[in-house]
């Protein structure tokens, strides 16, 4: 039978992406069981691992370390295992400039787009040139999509800041300042 993998305090910090004193501070706080032999020579099994990156997995949910050792606590092994371990994500094939997109949506400005430059026009040819047409609803073959927008900061605590893109609509509007308020609220608890 293939024995269980033993870890130093050292390697199961580094696999689980943690420091060693994060580690003991896990282990005196509950959030790991502890070892049979404590000290320099304690080696920790698959079990702690798993423990330590479903601990991280809802450390990025913003749990606090209360909530995740309850949660913890009404767990199996099994199912550690099993939330350390998810299945692969189908990732969705467009490209992040096609998802920033779709989440901008059809605010943009058309302008026309400036014929491939080889030399100045004389005079004679810029009298030729036809003036742009006003825009329409729908955009020539000729035209190309400018995006604009204007970016604002908000500042909701020390370090802790919010990027609005802007302009936003009335009701966009109404649950910013509804966001703001309860992140502000949030970050005053210290």
């Amino acid at each position: 039978m293939p024995e269980d993998p033993r870890y130093s305090l050292a390697e199961l910090a580094d696999l689980a992406g943690v420091t060693p004193r994060t580690v003991r501070y896990y282990l005196a706080s509950g959030l790991l069981p502890g070892v049979g032999q404590p000290g320099p020579g304690a080696k920790y099994g698959d079990d702690h691992l798993d423990r330590l990156r479903v601990v991280r997995r809802l450390q990025r949910e913003h749990l606090p370390l209360a909530e995740i050792r309850r949660r913890l606590a009404d767990l199996d092994e099994t199912t550690i295992h099993d939330l350390a371990h998810p299945d692969p994500v189908d990732l969705p094939t467009d490209t992040a400039l096609e998802y920033v997109r779709s989440l901008l949506g059809p605010r943009s400005i058309s302008a026309p787009v400036p014929p491939p430059a080889t030399s100045a026009p004389s005079r004679s040819q810029r009298a030729l040139i036809p003036a742009p047409e006003p825009l329409g609803d729908e955009p020539s073959p000729t035209t190309m999509t400018i995006e604009r927008s204007q970016w604002e900061r908000v500042v909701l605590a020390p370090d802790v800041e919010l990027h609005l893109r802007r302009p936003s609509s009335r009701t966009q509007n109404k649950r910013i300042d509804r966001l703001i308020a309860i992140a502000r609220e949030l970050l005053e608890e210290d």
